[in-house]
């Protein structure tokens, strides 16, 4: 199924391109998240019609990620976890409670923009955690995780 993008999605194409994709990627993700329309005669021409808007649109999104980049890059951040013999936790550190770390500290996050390849931290220790902004801007922060004092 053909459809033209209204946006930047990671590893498909940018605002504007026509890609072949699955139709059910199409149906339940691209098109009712208004990412993507069909690529029919009259979407084109109306994306054709609206291109400077959305290009407008796309370049503030840039523009509000590269300045939340710049406050977030470097930032560190000390999670305080249950932890047992030789340094390991009961439980786990995930993406919910760096963001959650992150808001506390000030700065506003959401769970789906922290990346953790590797899985959730089991250990005490410093880890670098990517922090996914934008599909064109990343930040990295330092995630501090030590014993909780009792």
């Amino acid at each position: 199924m053909e459809v033209i993008l209204l946006e930047k999605i990671d590893n498909l194409g940018d605002l504007g391109d026509k890609v072949v994709v699955r139709p059910g990627y199409a149906r339940n993700y691209l098109i009712p998240g208004g990412k993507a329309k069909y690529a029919s005669k009259e979407n084109i021409a109306e994306f054709e019609a609206r291109r400077a808007e959305l290009e407008k649109a796309a370049a503030e999104a840039r523009a509000a990620a590269e300045q939340r980049k710049a406050r977030l890059d470097g930032l560190e951040v000390t999670i305080f976890a249950n932890v047992g013999a030789e340094g390991k936790l009961f439980g786990s550190i995930g993406p919910g409670e760096i963001a959650e770390a992150v808001v506390l500290a000030g700065h506003a996050l959401e769970k789906r923009e922290v990346r953790m390849p590797e899985g959730a931290f089991r250990h005490t220790g410093e880890f670098e955690v990517l922090l996914h902004l934008h599909s064109d801007v990343d930040a990295t922060i330092k995630v501090i995780v030590v014993p909780e004092e009792e």
